[in-house]
């Protein structure tokens, strides 16, 4: 069973960063209105909050992709399993994700999105965790660096649960848990 060890970021340090992403996406798009695109689930928590924070004409839409299924470690295929409602198509697009890990997800999104025709298209990560990468990408706007650790909270989940928390947490897996 598994069990928060520690507290990486609390609540207060969260709210801050986003506050500072937010700022920071405003005065980058300033004059824009950019369809914002949610990847669902993990980064809804995210997302809420980031786009509060940026006072310009957002377009939300939302899409689901998965390349985890029901374990910890990426398999290395997408699925899309819930498309964009929207056209993007001559659109600057950012795409808000909770964590980049292997980069194989965010790599084949953003290409897909530019393949439909969008102006601009970047993303927007609230975790970023290099030591997992299996493909060479960069978030433009990333939150927090973290390391090797498995994390939960802030909209992050293992098995379903844990999304609720209002921190990031590592936890530990028994072996079997990591496959």
């Amino acid at each position: 069973m598994e069990k928060i060890d520690k507290i990486l970021i609390n609540a207060k340090d969260i709210k801050n960063r986003v506050a500072q992403m937010g700022a920071l996406i405003q005065t980058d798009y300033a004059e824009k209105s950019p369809v914002v695109i949610c990847v669902l689930k993990g980064a809804m928590v995210f997302y809420s909050d980031l786009v509060r924070q940026i006072d310009l004409p957002l377009i939300f839409d939302t899409i689901s992709v998965s390349s985890y299924g029901a374990g910890t470690s990426s398999s290395g295929k997408i699925n899309i399993i819930k498309d964009l409602d929207c056209d993007i198509s001559g659109k600057d697009v950012i795409v808000v994700e909770d964590i980049i890990d292997s980069g194989l997800t965010m790599k084949t999104l953003t290409l897909t999105l530019k393949n439909r025709g969008a102006k601009s298209v970047k993303v927007c990560a609230f975790l970023d965790k290099p030591s997992g990468r299996r493909v060479d990408f960069k978030a433009d706007y990333v939150g927090y660096q973290i390391g090797d650790e498995f994390v939960v909270g802030y909209g992050l989940d293992f098995d379903g649960k844990y999304r609720n928390l209002p921190y990031i947490g590592a936890i530990s897996l028994d072996e079997g848990e990591r496959e």
